[in-house]
């Protein structure tokens, strides 16, 4: 069974790869067998693949201040709660202002917002 995987090189090995995990979905390996051993190896080359070919950019911080707050119907005067002052979230909001390392712990704290995703682009490459 794992002598047929193969390496990912091409979108057609990963369309392979991806219908051979697929039957995994559906019917869980169990732990241990060779089965689940072919399983985390598919998952690996598949995700290896993935994040060369197709990686995922970390959203901007506005963006995600801006989504939280929409699907949690609260606006400006609400971030300047957290932040301390309107001026400042509107600074922010029109990103004209990063967030501060105290803002982010500030909104990680009120709102559960996960620092990382709040970390400026710039300083965290």
């Amino acid at each position: 069974m794992m002598m047929d995987i193969r390496p990912i090189r091409t979108d057609a090995d990963h369309e392979w790869a991806l219908a051979e995990i697929e039957q995994y979905f559906h019917a869980e390996p169990a732990p241990g067998t060779p089965e689940a051993d072919r399983f985390d190896v598919l998952a690996t080359l598949i995700e290896a693949y993935e994040n060369q070919h197709y990686p995922i950019e970390a959203p901007d911080p506005v963006d995600v201040l801006r989504f939280y707050m929409e699907q949690n119907r609260l606006g400006q005067a609400d971030l300047a709660q957290v932040l301390g002052s309107r001026p400042r979230a509107s600074e922010v909001l029109a990103g004209r202002r990063d967030l501060s390392l105290s803002m982010i712990a500030a909104v990680r704290a009120a709102w559960g917002i996960p620092a990382d995703l709040l970390i400026p682009r710039r300083a965290a490459a």
